[in-house]
């Protein structure tokens, strides 16, 4: 079993929140810039990845904290839906231009550059949107309350108690009930329980994934298959995204057929269907998902699993 590294071993719970915190709150402050300079679609996705593990740690660790008024879990997330539609845009965009579009005929291209346009100004429009949030007096205080608290953090009791009697703990509550949801027995590839486990698996896995000093090969294992499946599912809501809102009104406004474009998302679609299927079976099937109970309840137990 991995250990953790000699300078954590002595972190409180607390402690560790609080460099948790920190380091998101940084990387927050170092994004921002470049988001707003607007070169490249990478700094608004690792914006909005930051602000996703700083949502999670909050939440996970609520009970060894004692925050300021208004950092809450719930007002990091309504600033994470900001960054939402410009981000999903950019990824539309990128996938069309590198992956799709170089495998359609002239005719077919040249077909859909209507829609290419409007989706570059749908994408300025969230880009205004986004701007927005991000200068906001609500986002602004939040992120000025979480540096006044870095600077002297108050804990709760257990807060204060040492951090690796309790690491089984604090994944706990992401992972509870987590194979019982819907979308993982779903036949449907459009099914809306699909994007809802999503978000369940990506909070699972950030909760895991801080305590990585700490996990088994196993478990490192999960937070690997966690991570593919989580693809599977964005790849597939993509291309849902794609064929409903790009291809039918392609069709709808220019009678037209796209029979290539068709068949490539159609392709797409089938791959990660069938991935993310095998995948869900193997993550639901009964030894998989006690050998993850085992795992977790071993965290912080030095030696077992």
């Amino acid at each position: 079993m991995a250990v953790g590294n000699e300078d954590q071993e002595g972190l409180t719970c607390g402690q560790f929140a609080r460099d948790l915190i920190h380091s998101q709150v940084r990387r927050l402050g170092k994004l921002q810039a470049e988001v707003l300079a607007d070169r490249s679609p990478e700094p608004l996705h690792q914006l909005r990845v930051s602000l996703r593990r700083l949502r999670t740690a909050l939440g996970q660790f609520t009970a060894a904290l004692e925050l300021p008024d208004g950092v809450t879990e719930r007002r990091v997330a309504s600033v994470a839906r900001r960054t939402g539609l410009c981000r999903d845009l950019d990824v539309l965009t990128l996938r069309l231009r590198e992956q799709i579009l170089p495998q359609l005929p002239a005719n077919e291209v040249q077909a859909l550059k209507g829609a290419m346009k409007q989706l570059s100004q749908d994408r300025e429009q969230a880009l205004q949107a986004l701007f927005e949030a991000l200068h906001s007096s609500r986002y602004l205080k939040l992120l000025a309350r979480l540096h006044q608290w870095q600077q002297h953090p108050r804990f709760s009791p257990l807060g204060h108690q040492s951090l690796v009697p309790w690491l089984n703990e604090w994944p706990a509550p992401c992972f509870a009930g987590l194979f019982l949801h819907p979308g993982w027995r779903e036949t449907d590839s459009e099914a809306e329980s699909l994007h809802d486990l999503r978000k369940r698996i990506k909070e699972a896995r950030y909760s895991l994934e801080p305590l990585e000093a700490w996990c088994a090969p196993p478990l490192i294992e999960v937070i690997q298959q966690l991570r593919t499946a989580q693809d599977h599912l964005g790849e597939l809501h993509d291309l849902q995204i794609l064929n409903r809102g790009f291809v039918e009104n392609q069709r709808r406004g220019r009678n037209c057929d796209l029979p290539v474009l068709h068949n490539v998302l159609e392709k797409q679609r089938q791959q990660h269907w069938q991935g993310w299927r095998q995948l869900a079976d193997s993550l639901c099937s009964a030894p998989s998902r006690h050998a993850l109970q085992r795992h977790l309840l071993a965290l912080g137990d030095g030696g077992a699993c």
